[in-house]
């Protein structure tokens, strides 16, 4: 799996997740597919719903906000093509909690926050079996 990033939204997925730290912080992939590669064009910050006292360890969302946003990506002609969080002083590598919760059409990118600065992302798939994640590869444009 190639996905496609511009350095524009990458550095706005960056100052969101330096800005949420301590906690997690997260939102959707808005994209589409382009010639075997996917493209994101375009990402929205979705409020981390989970219970304060554990926000630094988990991400959560409303329902509500999932067909929303469904919704918004269909009229601007894109597609909900994953969702991104950071990963607290903790590296960029799903954990079990994202494993079990995690959707195997989806694209997933994290952006590991050490002391308040993005320092890695990397994009990951489920797999079809739900056993684990493959890495894919990120490029920024």
């Amino acid at each position: 799996m190639n996905v496609q990033l511009s350095m524009e939204l990458q550095g706005k997925i960056f100052e969101q997740m330096e800005a949420s730290y301590p906690n997690e912080g997260g939102g959707f992939l808005l994209g589409e597919a382009q010639g075997g590669a996917i493209a994101i064009v375009d990402i929205i910050e979705v409020e981390n719903t989970f219970a304060e006292e554990e926000q630094h360890h988990r991400y959560a969302m409303r329902p509500q906000d999932w067909m929303r946003l469904e919704d918004e990506a269909d009229e601007r002609g894109l597609s909900l093509i994953g969702y991104y969080h950071s990963h607290p002083d903790s590296p960029a590598i799903p954990s079990e909690y994202d494993r079990e919760h995690a959707l195997p059409n989806f694209v997933y990118v994290i952006t590991a926050v050490m002391m308040a600065k993005a320092t890695d992302m990397q994009v990951w798939q489920l797999r079809p079996d739900r056993s684990a994640f493959d890495n894919g590869t990120l490029s920024i444009t």
